[in-house]
């Protein structure tokens, strides 16, 4: 194998043309020819004993150049990568341009990892938020741990209220004719939560237990396909009414609830909380505030692969999302109408702004010359299993230090550039500043990670995805 030519084109693409030497395909030939000769019927020989030249006297000459070009094509192209010290991104184009007895020749186009021009790091101007907590606030948190704390109790003497639990049986029909997923028996549906289509929960309110009756519901126009505008009935019959029975806010609240004995203790713990919160909040806030400035100021000629593979990346991550709270995801894209190119189209956009962060936060390594020790590794893994209850060795069998050192030298990048930053009220932001890019609308395969990749973790799990509209 020999390179002989390696020509830089525009977006950071990468042409390569290589040509094998003819004995090195010879080598491939021979090779393909002990290969396929068993499937080869040449009259008077047995299968697999006629004689490569009567083989290719039959066929033609070039019979098995097609086999032996991509039995050395894949080793050739990453030899060529290797000794041109390409950091390559993607997969190539390959292009044949030559093959016969003094061997073969092709050109391969592919995407290489962006020269990076850092812009200022250090200094940056960043919106920074004051953090508070009102009494306000600790009520409705003490109200929130109230909630999460009730008892559904059922009630005969009145009809279905805002706010009320409705179970009920419903079957929707379409000109008569039930249609599909339109069914179900003993729903519980809280009133006034949007859970269903709209009008639906506002004509099951003023129903009362054993009742039955005909609701009459246009779909929205962006609907998926089957039903998008149009009118459906569904028959309703209200099982029972529930309602929440809150605890009293006193003392023996706050001794079931938590480890204090009165409620002004917890009020105490929950402001405290609450703050910290808010605080961390903000800080994570003025981080990627800075951070996304910084990405909006590199200079780097980024190749469309890069954008594409991150934007393939967050669809994937919304479809393990999807069935991580068990909706299919073909399922969901034809409820909602969705193809998977307008997926990936409405995901470019962040997309090429979680590429431009990545891309800064390596180049501010590069440029600081930022390391994971031994004894950060050994730190992070120990902060891991305490975080995840495991034993550190099971941690490391599931976690590979390259995975923890980039972690950690990407977090210091951070670090770095948020230490140096200058806190500004979001109101005295420069309206000329460079804003990061925003996440595209509904529907949203992933928003850009944050300037801190999300830590790695023993068993990962994905993020619930919000539930399909109905």
């Amino acid at each position: 194998m020999s390179v002989k030519s390696c020509e830089k084109l525009e977006k950071s693409m990468v042409a390569l043309t290589v040509e094998v030497s003819a004995e090195e395909f010879e080598a491939a030939v021979e090779k393909a020819y002990r290969k396929q000769r068993g499937s080869i019927r040449v009259p008077g020989f047995r299968p697999g004993k006629a004689p490569r030249k009567m083989i290719e006297n039959m066929y033609g000459s070039g019979v098995f150049y097609e086999e032996a070009v991509n039995e050395v094509l894949p080793d050739a192209y990453t030899a060529a990568v290797k000794e041109q010290e390409l950091e390559v991104v993607g997969y190539p184009e390959v292009e044949l341009l030559s093959v016969g007895k003094e061997g073969f020749s092709f050109k391969a186009t592919v995407a290489v990892y962006p020269e990076v021009t850092l812009g200022q790091y250090k200094g940056v101007e960043a919106p920074k938020a004051e953090v508070s907590v009102t009494d306000e606030d600790v009520e409705g948190r003490v109200k929130e741990m109230a909630d999460r704390n009730s008892r559904m109790v059922s009630v005969e003497d009145r009809a279905v209220a805002k706010g009320d639990v409705a179970n009920i049986d419903f079957e929707g029909f379409l000109n008569g004719v039930p249609f599909d997923g339109g069914k179900g028996d003993s729903f519980d549906l809280e009133i006034g939560s949007g859970q269903f289509v709209p009008g639906f929960e506002d004509q099951v309110a003023g129903m009362s237990i054993s009742e039955e009756k005909d609701i009459d519901i246009t779909f929205p126009e962006d609907y998926h396909a089957d039903l998008a505008g149009k009118t459906v009935v569904f028959h309703v019959k209200v099982n029972a009414i529930k309602v929440k029975e809150l605890p009293a806010l006193d003392d023996e609240f706050a001794k079931d609830v938590s480890e204090f004995d009165t409620l002004d203790e917890l009020k105490k713990d929950v402001r405290e909380k609450m703050l910290a919160e808010r605080e961390e909040a903000a800080k994570r806030a003025f981080e990627d505030a800075a951070m996304s400035k910084v990405a909006a100021g590199i200079q780097a000629d980024i190749p469309d692969a890069m954008i594409e593979e991150q934007a393939k990346r967050f669809v994937d991550n919304f479809r393990m999302q999807l069935q991580s709270q068990g909706v299919p995801y073909e399922e969901y894209m034809k409820m909602t109408g969705m193809e998977e190119e307008k997926l990936l189209a409405d995901a470019r956009v962040p997309a090429e702004g979680q590429v431009r962060m990545d891309l800064a936060i390596a180049a501010i390594v590069k440029a600081e010359g930022l390391e994971a020790s031994d004894e950060d590794v050994e730190a992070e893994y120990n902060k891991m299993a305490a975080q995840y209850g495991m034993d550190v060795e099971n941690v490391k069998k599931y976690l590979d230090d390259a995975v923890i050192k980039e972690q950690i030298v990407r977090a210091k990048a951070v670090e770095l550039v948020a230490a140096a930053a200058v806190p500004v009220k979001p109101e005295e932001v420069k309206a000329e500043e460079p804003k990061a890019e925003e996440p595209a609308e509904e529907p949203k395969p992933e928003k850009p990670k944050r300037t801190r990749r999300k830590k790695a973790e023993p068993k990962p799990e994905e993020a619930p995805a919000e539930t399909p509209a109905e």
